[in-house]
């Protein structure tokens, strides 16, 4: 639920509240409170400190807002949300939700109060960049990398090959990122973690594979020296409708499905193996 704009004559603290959901520095609100006020709400407990040189103007639990605002402004200035963190801001479903991921510039000294964080806070992991234009920043609140940048991230971060495939084939599948708008956030990145992975699954993705099984698929046939079928081929139904085959190999006539039907109930079962036969 979107939070309600400022009413009618709100002033510049009701305006930095809504824009930040709450969550202001100290060095921000004293520029419109004096620091006698501003202790004495958290005393009364009108307002929450949540570490030193942040505070809450209220007095509840974080909400997932809030944290990823604690995140940025503890982790200093020009930080910014990355890897899955920005990329499940960025609408890509079905990623970790925590730790909290944040990338600043090269060389700049992290303050240590992301080791003093209340208890609902999630951890924060703070990366170092030292390539960061422009164009890889969203313009959103809170501040935080382009989807495109946030998945070359994630990958490279990811705690496994799968999960970096995994975490591109995500965002591209559900249309967050296309796949030349993470090659070209890639060209930016010479030493980038996985790069060659991210490369490989990235042209895969473009040339047609849609799910990690897909992809999965696609590396079986190179290992043992396959030739490369046509993905997501159109074809016709026994009753003249559209399908799409999952691989297809036209100077053969060799057509391949690559599903999970062995996971699904028996009415999934039944339907996909109709549609299949009806190919």
């Amino acid at each position: 639920m979107l939070p309600a704009l400022p009413a009618d004559g709100a002033d510049a603290l009701d305006w930095l509240a809504f824009e930040q959901s709450g969550v202001v520095t100290t060095a921000q609100v004293t520029r419109l409170l004096t620091e006698g006020v501003v202790r004495g709400l958290v005393r009364a407990g009108r307002w929450r400190s949540i570490c030193r040189g942040i505070v809450l103007t209220g007095n509840g639990r974080l909400s997932r807002d809030q944290q990823l605002w604690v995140a940025v402004l503890a982790a200093g200035p020009r930080a910014v949300l990355a890897g899955v963190t920005a990329a499940a801001e960025a609408g890509v479903r079905g990623l970790r939700t925590e730790p909290l991921h944040v990338l600043v510039p090269a060389g700049r000294h992290v303050a240590t109060l992301l080791r003093r964080l209340p208890i609902d806070m999630p951890a924060v992991v703070v990366h170092r960049t030292a390539v960061l234009p422009d164009a890889h920043l969203q313009l959103a609140p809170p501040p935080r990398t382009t989807a495109a940048r946030a998945v070359v991230d994630a990958a490279g971060w990811a705690r496994s090959d799968e999960e970096a495939r995994s975490v591109l084939a995500s965002a591209c599948q559900q249309r967050r990122v296309l796949p030349e708008e993470i090659a070209a956030v890639l060209d930016t990145l010479p030493r980038a973690r996985r790069r060659q992975l991210i490369r490989r699954t990235t042209a895969d993705i473009a040339g047609g594979a849609e799910a990690l099984s897909e992809l999965d698929f696609l590396a079986l046939c190179r290992r043992h020296r396959l030739p490369r079928p046509d993905l997501q081929h159109r074809r016709a139904d026994a009753t003249g409708r559209v399908r799409f085959l999952d691989a297809y190999w036209r100077e053969w006539g060799l057509h391949v499905e690559v599903d999970g039907s062995h996971h699904m109930d028996v009415r999934h079962w039944a339907a996909d193996m109709r549609r299949q036969n009806d190919i």
